[in-house]
């Protein structure tokens, strides 16, 4: 089979999966290796998981809960090897449990598509069997992988937002479950006024491509970027982040403030100094789009995202 097409095979004692992911490799390599996101993709459907701790380094470790079937399952992983943007190998189980196994995920760049391939090594092809048996576990890898190629679209789309949003200076950016178009005709009756830019977008509106799972005649209505002027000339902007995209949306983190700073420096300064003491959710980098681009908790408990653009980007 074409490795750049979605694919699963079994090889022997091997299971490998393939997916070419619409999205730039930082973006999913951030996917796999930050706590916040992976905790929202990581195991089959109807699994959660609470992390313990998680470091993405030579010889550091991941420990977890994953919780389904009415069962807690602790979870301790070991990275072997880790190159960034690049490479991860790990160990999940412990070196002398015969159900553990070895992983391999190589992150390979296609343009603005990652190719994303996991190679899982067990000790023999009857362990498989057993896996197979007992827990369902190639339809529940299979299960893992759809969730993660899910989210990483979900999250890929949200950020190509930033390609509009050279509204103002400082504007707010909101999220919604699936109801942003009726908070906005709602502000909108109380601002008064027109949507801002280029009106309302929805997912619908984005052109298909290759290996992107199809939308929902439901989820093609939703709203991907809306903006609205209100008091004073600041804008307000908004998304739809339900929970069909892979999302979790919970209320606190469903605002940011969003600096547009002039220039790279001053992009960088606001960056460092907000989120000093704070919790980064996405390290400060150029992003597929064209942005210099990064997210963060500040230290009080307040979400920010800092963006700048190029002028011709902007226009």
């Amino acid at each position: 089979m074409d490795a750049e097409n979605k694919s699963f095979s079994r090889d022997g004692n091997k299971i490998i999966h393939t997916r070419l992911l619409n999205a730039p490799r930082e973006l999913v390599w951030e996917a796999w290796t930050n706590p916040e996101h992976i905790k929202e993709w990581w195991g089959p459907d109807e699994f959660t998981v609470t992390n313990r701790n998680m470091q993405v380094q030579d010889g550091g470790q991941w420990n977890f809960i994953m919780h389904g079937f009415g069962k807690d399952y602790e979870n301790n992983v070991r990275y072997k090897k880790v190159v960034k943007h690049s490479l991860l190998v790990f160990r999940n189980g412990d070196e002398n449990d015969e159900l553990g196994f070895d992983v391999t995920v190589s992150f390979e760049s296609k343009g603005k598509q990652t190719l994303l391939t996991m190679v899982s090594v067990f000790s023999s092809s009857e362990i498989i069997d057993k896996l197979n048996r007992e827990v369902n576990a190639i339809e529940g890898g299979k299960q893992t992988m759809n969730r993660m190629e899910a989210y990483v679209n979900a999250q890929s789309k949200l950020y190509q937002q930033a390609k509009t949003n050279r509204i103002s200076a400082v504007s707010t950016y909101l999220n919604f479950p699936g109801n942003t178009e009726e908070a906005f005709e709602f502000y909108r009756s109380v601002f008064g006024g027109e949507f801002y830019g280029n009106g309302v977008q929805r997912f619908g509106d984005i052109p298909a491509q290759e290996g992107m799972p199809p939308l929902s005649d439901t989820d093609k209505k939703l709203i991907l970027h809306i903006g609205l002027k209100i008091t004073g000339g600041h804008v307000i902007m908004a998304t739809d982040s339900p929970e069909s995209f892979g999302l979790k949306l919970d209320y606190g983190n469903n605002m940011h403030i969003n600096l547009e700073p002039d220039s790279r420096e001053e992009t960088k300064r606001l960056f460092d100094a907000l989120s000093a003491g704070g919790k980064i959710t996405m390290e400060l980098q150029d992003m597929f789009w064209g942005a210099y681009y990064g997210s963060f908790t500040d230290k009080y408990g307040i979400n920010w995202m800092v963006n700048y653009a190029d002028e011709e980007i902007k226009q």
